[in-house]
């Protein structure tokens, strides 16, 4: 195995244990919710009202932030580490100002925000106010998780991914806490249990945020001047996320109609889409975004020092080991979508209906999930090549393609048509970006397209037959409860076993071996 694929395999082994544990608890989380709450108007309240700050989060944490800092502060590392501290430290002070006002800015202007992202709800004023209420307790999580997103990205350009990664599993066990013990002290007071999630985000966020910062102290990059919010470096990072944002600014376009459209079809339909995307997100965040981070620093490591064939090199090896996870995991999940949302999330009030809705619209997220690995993947890649627009561009492209598709087809197919929609315009993302990157890395075609991709994707097709096939036979939903999670774990080791036996028998292993080595 050579070096290099060896610190990306490492690195995203590390980050993928750590987030599968955090989605473990995500997961825990979505199943004390939905029975507690379950696909209700007051989930719906609360979904909408997160997803306002969620907007901006994107564009100061997760979104274009991370892909505009990490290059600059490796490139920054290598040369001066006392500089690379002070552009820290003066991004968490210029990112606390930032976020802070607009979390004022949001608390002031909450019920205008609601009206705009769930028209709707104004006809039934109990549910307007509500969703305004959690909007304004939940916009200081935009300060905590940008902050929280800061000491990440820093920690991962230090080669540190084990932390950073199981930060967010801090705030799902806050969560969890949240809506199993505060709803009756909430109802003593006489207010809406459903608030009791919106205290619970604040707590997590800060948590998250918090038990990051003792290793950045540890590793030599605690608080020390010089301060310069305004310096050459920040401004090189703002030039960038300012570039990223028109990218953004789309993205929240398309979440603002799809939230409008969804809200317009039938109660429940925001749960249900938020439930299965929950689902969706699983697989993606535990092996897409924990390649892509890693991919992130050792590609930008390798190509500030001029390495460029072996940054090429540890690109292959991220875009193969994407699909060769991602694939069968989009199979075995459509195959047992079904299994799947009834054993996570069928209790309490979320009956039969909400199964068979949430199931529905994960299928249809479910088409996309290999591209939206592949998304992760390729985005922070411009960056590095200090190629910033061409991503933005594409994301604006695929989203008007989808916000069209969307408006013309929810009215005759319903809200499932807004998962479909996503997963189109992540197909649509991942193959102009491909194009892209063929011409500026000046990459053959069979770099995305060989007889290794086929193989993954014909085993994947068939473990998805052996799953559903002998789910439909063998999965009854009326049986005892263990007995199902009996069933249903051997159904997913006969789907996966069908996978690897496939690979090994079309000659595949010991191409992937020489991948890792």
């Amino acid at each position: 195995m050579s070096l290099a694929k060896y610190t990306v395999l490492l690195s995203s082994l590390k980050m993928a244990s750590a987030t599968f544990l955090s989605r473990i608890l995500g997961l825990v989380r979505e199943q004390v919710m939905a029975a507690i709450f379950g696909a209700s108007g007051f989930t719906d309240a609360y979904l909408v009202a997160f997803r306002i700050p969620n907007i901006l989060r994107d564009l100061f944490a997760e979104g274009s932030f991370s892909p505009a800092f990490v290059p600059i502060f490796i490139e920054e590392r290598i040369k001066d580490p006392a500089r690379a501290r002070s552009l820290l430290w003066s991004l968490f002070v210029l990112l606390f100002f930032l976020t802070g006002t607009l979390s004022l800015l949001i608390m002031y202007f909450a019920p205008e925000l609601t009206r705009l992202f769930a028209p709707s709800f104004a006809a039934l004023p109990q549910k307007f106010e509500l969703t305004v209420m959690l909007l304004r307790i939940m916009s200081p999580f935009l300060v905590l998780i940008s902050l929280a997103a800061l000491f990440m990205g820093a920690l991962n350009s230090l080669k540190i991914f084990f932390m950073p990664s199981i930060a967010p599993a801090f705030f799902n066990m806050v969560m969890i806490a949240a809506i199993l013990f505060f709803p009756p002290l909430f109802e003593k007071r006489g207010l809406q249990p459903i608030l009791s999630l919106g205290v619970g985000v604040i707590l997590g966020g800060f948590l998250q945020m918090i038990i990051q910062l003792p290793l950045v102290i540890r590793k030599g990059y605690g608080p020390k001047g010089p301060i310069k919010p305004v310096s050459k470096l920040t401004n090189r990072i703002i030039k960038r996320i300012g570039i990223g944002t028109v990218g953004i600014a789309a993205t929240q376009i398309n979440v603002l109609v799809t939230t409008i459209l969804a809200t317009g079809t039938v109660v429940g339909a925001v749960s249900w889409l938020s439930y299965a995307f929950r689902l969706f997100q699983f697989p993606v965040g535990v092996f897409g975004v924990s390649i892509a981070g890693s991919n992130l620093v050792h590609f930008s490591d390798n190509w500030n020092e001029g390495k460029k064939d072996k940054a090429i090199e540890l690109l292959q090896g991220s875009y193969i080991l994407c699909l060769l996870v991602l694939c069968p995991a989009m199979a075995l999940l459509l195959g047992l979508s079904s299994p799947t949302v009834h054993l996570i999330f069928e209790r309490g009030l979320f009956d039969l209906q909400d199964t068979q809705m949430t199931a529905m619209a994960l299928d249809f997220y479910l088409v996309g999930l290999p591209f939206y690995g592949l998304y992760k993947v390729f985005v922070p890649i411009f960056y590095t090549l200090n190629k910033p627009k061409t991503p933005v561009i594409i994301s604006v492209i695929s989203i008007l393609l989808n916000i069209i598709f969307c408006i013309l087809m929810v009215p005759h197919y319903g809200f499932k048509v807004l998962a479909l929609g996503t997963s189109l315009s992540m197909l649509i993302n991942s193959i102009l970006q491909a194009t892209f990157l063929k011409k500026d890395l000046d990459l053959s075609l069979s770099f995305f397209f060989n007889l290794r991709v086929l193989k993954i994707i014909f085993a994947s097709v068939l473990a998805f037959i052996c799953c559903y096939y002998l789910g439909q036979y063998f999965f009854i939903f009326s049986e005892n409860f263990f007995l199902k999670v009996i069933k249903f774990c051997l159904l997913g080791l006969a789907g996966a076993g069908t996978y690897v036996i496939l690979l090994f028998f079309l000659g595949e292993f010991s191409q992937l071996k020489k991948i890792l080595r």
